[in-house]
């Protein structure tokens, strides 16, 4: 189970990062672009769900708070 619960958790977080990786590129925002390839590449380094999800709460939350 916790395998499966990982793999979900990557496509979730890789599908907003892909998201936040064409706002970014389309309005030249610094902020969107690096949370998303941040958020396309931090999943590959985590091992346990608790701070996948950590991690991810908190790099999508950071363009919401981060407005350059």
């Amino acid at each position: 189970m916790d395998s499966a619960s990982i793999i979900a958790w990557n496509v979730l977080f890789g599908g907003i990062g892909i998201g936040y990786l064409t706002y970014g590129r389309r309005k030249k925002a610094v902020v969107p672009l690096c949370i998303g390839l941040s958020l396309l590449v931090f999943p590959y380094f985590m091992s346990s769900v608790s701070m996948l999800l950590i991690v991810g709460a908190i790099l999508v939350a950071i363009p919401y708070f981060i407005k350059i």
